[in-house]
């Protein structure tokens, strides 16, 4: 379905925020479809935290307009908002059980005693937690505490659900382990969500769709796939994974044409210096500078003859062997011609 005949659960337009002389918000518009997984992402100070803390009604925009369900909430406070928000902190009551942390907000609504206990046993249900409503918070491990802040959350059945940078606190593997649960949580759930985070590898595993965020500004909005395949700018290519930037001369010396061009390191192959390259392929020689194993992979950085030099990234697909004897060798790099995608710089 296009994204014209979906409805629109946030419409920003004009959103302006400064703090003193800094702009940190700059005229951004953008439409979040109903139901989708969107994720602000950038780095810190880029503005997207601050949109976020503008759709909550935490921060008032110095101009522009914001619209929840198509009702104009610009002027609205954060109570007056169909909308929850999940903080890194989970700010769970160490005092209370499971089940009380999520009826809380409920029993402040003056809700009926079996009406808040049926909503946050489904809630725990919803974030696969049914059978830790009794615990306290301190037996749950970092993953369990940030799932009770969500249902604390989705127990308010609000129509979005606002995420700042929530899965921060958690070490490496469990914060991969949330990320892959969250996404499946929202689509069981089928609540708008509005993640921000600076991760690129969260933005890319959660989302329906990703707007970067740099100065203030909306640098490209996008399905993962696209802004990690085409980025819009030099900043998104470098920002959004890894990727190497042809321009000015090396550009016209391997390209034969100028411009800024990025190629990502996991598209170029690594051959002999003397390797036949294939019809449909650029290819160029350099020095391998530089190789470094990662284990699911290695990678290669390599000096261009022409000046200038790019990264290599191999899978480690076979059984590895060292390949730090290609240290020093002369080597030629290939890759598609459609693996190369001009940005503005």
């Amino acid at each position: 379905m296009s994204q014209v005949d979906q409805s629109v659960a946030i419409r920003l337009r004009g959103l302006t925020r400064s703090f003193g002389d800094v702009r940190a918000v700059n005229a951004v518009d953008l439409d979040v479809i109903d139901g989708e997984f969107l994720t602000l992402l950038g780095p810190s100070g880029s503005g997207k935290t601050t949109v976020l803390r503008m759709i909550a009604g935490f921060e008032r925009p110095d101009a522009g307009t914001i619209e929840l369900g198509g009702v104009d909430v610009t002027s609205v406070p954060p109570n007056g908002r169909d909308v929850n928000t999940v903080f890194q902190d989970y700010a769970l009551f160490p005092h209370m059980s499971v089940r009380k942390n999520v009826e809380y907000g409920l029993r402040v609504k003056k809700v009926p005693a079996a009406e808040r206990t049926k909503r946050a046993t489904d809630a725990l249900e919803a974030v696969r937690l049914g059978a830790y409503g009794d615990r306290a918070p301190s037996q749950l491990s970092g993953g369990q505490r940030q799932r009770v802040a969500l249902a604390r959350a989705l127990v308010n059945r609000p129509k979005v659900l606002l995420l700042d940078e929530p899965l921060g606190a958690l070490d490496l593997k469990l914060r991969e382990q949330m990320q892959v649960e969250l996404k499946e949580i929202q689509r069981e759930v089928g609540i708008t969500f509005v993640f921000v985070t600076h991760d690129q590898d969260e933005a890319l595993t959660m989302s329906d769709r990703i707007a970067v965020f740099n100065e203030g500004n909306i640098a490209q909005l996008g399905t993962p796939a696209d802004v990690y395949e085409h980025p819009a700018t030099a900043f998104v290519a470098g920002f959004v994974g890894t990727s190497n930037l042809l321009e000015a001369a090396a550009a016209e010396a391997v390209l034969g044409r100028p411009g800024t061009w990025s190629v990502r390191p996991e598209k170029i192959r690594v051959l002999a210096v003397d390797a036949q390259v294939p019809d449909g392929q650029h290819a160029v020689r350099g020095t391998v500078r530089e190789v470094v194993y990662v284990g699911m992979s290695t990678r290669f950085v390599v000096d261009l003859a022409v000046g200038g030099s790019l990264m290599a990234v191999q899978q480690n697909s076979d059984l590895a062997e060292d390949l730090g004897h290609l240290r020093g060798q002369d080597v030629t790099l290939t890759w598609d011609v459609r693996h190369e995608y001009r940005v503005n710089d």
